[in-house]
Formats: structure tokens, C-alpha cells, sequence
């Protein structure tokens, strides 16, 4: 198939992108930069803004399927900011599958989109666990209405189907493990709680795995056309087991310190009243949003992705340990 990625550059849009070529598919990427790992398998690459229609509905053109995995992450900015990439972003991307008669599309959402304040999560699937309400996070509030206008989008022209994968990480990330590694470094990083509630992470190659099993299951009137499915190594451990494990991995110290949930709650508060008022740069250390998650017990039941989609993790968390301890010549990780 022709395939179009939005967001290839990105560390799991790379893992689609080498997957698909792996594939035999014929892969673009739309991005906004250009990168040398893309033009080293054969990707073709697009640059461009998510939010200029034009740009973005011309790269549809020609395509058989879009992976719309390009987004605004992170825990900080303006709400504008993300609504322009997440909610315009995915507009677009809908009105290029329109225009250019692309009948599949597969959209990377986050379960961010579920979150409701300290409500723990236990084993939920996308039919038992609702949306979240008065969201502080810009990031959560606009994936929610991209994942709903494209499930919304679903009919007998166009196939859509949404996936949540929670907290991927691996060698090549360059956002969370290595934000971690580098607070721990500096004595700056803490448990919220007392780091037993459980969550779950995904691997990489699991991550992009799901796409690639969405995408060959996805077709008009499918049972996963129209639904969203949470994604994740369905391996729930403690915060602080897991975290310990990816600082070991990455050959950082681990960490033993904690702070109460209100303080914790309290500071993000705090943070997010100065950091505009006194213009400081960069994201805060905490916010309310981070504070609830930090501490609150989140995992997922993976039957629905395996029944819908064929989906099973072939990368057990052990084995992700043990690729990323070598990718930064760390020793052996164990729990």
C-alpha cells in the first residue's frame, strides 16, 4: 500500500515508518523538519504544518492509508497552541482522506483522553471506561476531541479506528526516559504517592505493532472500525518498580524520594499560576494534571485490542530492559 505517516520523525512515527518499509509498503512521511533516518529507508518526506490545510490535504493525495501519529505532546503551552496541531491537525487530515478518497485511517490517541482526577483504573477497556471531564491538561483536552471527530468520522467511505498506547519507551526515545534520567542525575526527580499504584508502559516495537495490526484488520464495517483501544505491554507494574528499572536501564541512579499527593498537587498549581506571570521558560517541574498522574493506579485490559486487532505484545518489558540497557551500555536489568 501507498501510506502516509504524519509525524515520522518522531520516535514511535520512525518505528512505523521502518515497520511499514519493512512491510514492502510504499511510505511518506509529513513532518516538520527533515530527517537523514528517514531518507536512509527510502521514506519520502513531506514538510509541512499540520495546521495548513492545504499542505496537509495535498499529501493525502494518492494514498490507500494514513497514520495520523503527528501531534502537539507534552505538559505545557498555551491551549491554542495544541488545539491548532490536535484538533485543526486532525481536521485536516480528515479532509485529505475525504478529498483524495483514502479509505483507511488510523489515529494515535493517548488514554490521557480517559483521565478523570484521581479515579484509579483497573483492567478498563474503551467500553467501560469513559471520557474524561474538565481536563487541566491542553494536551488531554484536545487529543479527547481529535479521537472523538475521528471516530465520528467512520462510515462506508472511510475506515477509522483510534489506539491509546500508554507510555512508550525505548531505544531511540528522546522525551521520556531521558527527562527522567536527567532529573534523577540532578536529584530532581520524586514519587507522588508512595510509588506502589500500578500503571502500564508499552514498548516501542509493541506500540508500532499495534498500528501495523490495526491497519491490516482496518476496512469499512470491520469490528474495530468506528472504536478506540487502549495499547499497552499489558504488564502493570508499580510506578516505582518500572521507573527504577528504566533510570537502571539508562544508567541513571534510581529513586527512593517521595512527596504527598497535595503537595505534589499543590505545587503544580502553584507552577502553573507563576510560570506565566513571571515568563519563565521551559515546562515546570509539575502541574495539577501530571500531580493525578502520576500518583493514580492506570492499566488496561489488552482483550479488546487482541480480539479487534490480532493484537499481542511480542516484547516483554524484561526483554525491552534488556535492549534498552544495551543501547546505553548499561549492565543487566532486573526487578
Amino acid at each position: 500500500m501507498r501510506v502516509l505517516v504524519t509525524g515520522g520523525g518522531g520516535f514511535l512515527g520512525q518505528a512505523l515508518c521502518r515497520g511499514l518499509v519493512e512491510r514492502g509498503h510504499e511510505v511518506t512521511s509529513f513532518n516538520r523538519g527533515r530527517y537523514p533516518q528517514l531518507d536512509a529507508i527510502g521514506v519520502r518526506q513531506l514538510q509541512g504544518d499540520l495546521a495548513d490545510r492545504e499542505s496537509v490535504i495535498d499529501a493525502c493525495a494518492g494514498m490507500d492509508a494514513v497514520l495520523h501519529n503527528a501531534a502537539k505532546a507534552g505538559a505545557w503551552g498555551s491551549y491554542d497552541s495544541y488545539h491548532r496541531a490536535n484538533v485543526m491537525g486532525t481536521g485536516n487530515v480528515l479532509a485529505g482522506c475525504r478529498e483524495h478518497y483514502v479509505p483507511k485511517l488510523v489515529y494515535t490517541s493517548t488514554p490521557s483522553v480517559t483521565h478523570r482526577a484521581t479515579h484509579p483504573v483497573e483492567g478498563g477497556t474503551a467500553d467501560t471506561v469513559p471520557y474524561g471531564e474538565h481536563l487541566k491538561s491542553p494536551y488531554a483536552a484536545t487529543k479527547l476531541i481529535a479521537e472523538k471527530v475521528v471516530l465520528a468520522a467512520n462510515d462506508d467511505t472511510l475506515a477509522t479506528v483510534a489506539l491509546r498506547p500508554r507510555l512508550i519507551w525505548g531505544p531511540g526515545d528522546n522525551q521520556l526516559v531521558p527527562r527522567l534520567a536527567e532529573r534523577a542525575r540532578a536529584g530532581r526527580l520524586r514519587f507522588v504517592g508512595d510509588g506502589m499504584n500500578r500503571i502500564d508502559t508499552t514498548y516501542i516495537d509493541n506500540a508500532a505493532q499495534a498500528h501495523f495490526d490495526a491497519l491490516e484488520r482496518l476496512d469499512v464495517g470491520a469490528a474495530c472500525a468506528g472504536r478506540a483501544y487502549f495499547i499497552s505491554n499489558g504488564e502493570p507494574m508499580a510506578v516505582r518498580t518500572i521507573l527504577n528499572a528504566l533510570l537502571r536501564a539508562s544508567g541513571a541512579p534510581e529513586v527512593e524520594a517521595s512527596i504527598p499527593f497535595r503537595v505534589a498537587y499543590v505545587a503544580g498549581a502553584a507552577c502553573e499560576a507563576l510560570w506565566p506571570l513571571l515568563r519563565l521558560k521551559g515546562e515546570p517541574p509539575m502541574t495539577r494534571f501530571l500531580a493525578e498522574q502520576l500518583s493514580t493506579t492506570h492499566w488496561y485490559d489488552m482483550a479488546p485490542a487482541t480480539r479487534d486487532l490480532g493484537y499481542v505484545p511480542r516484547v516483554s518489558i524484561a526483554e525491552g530492559l534488556a535492549r534498552l540497557a544495551a543501547s546505553h551500555g548499561s549492565g543487566a536489568v532486573t526487578f
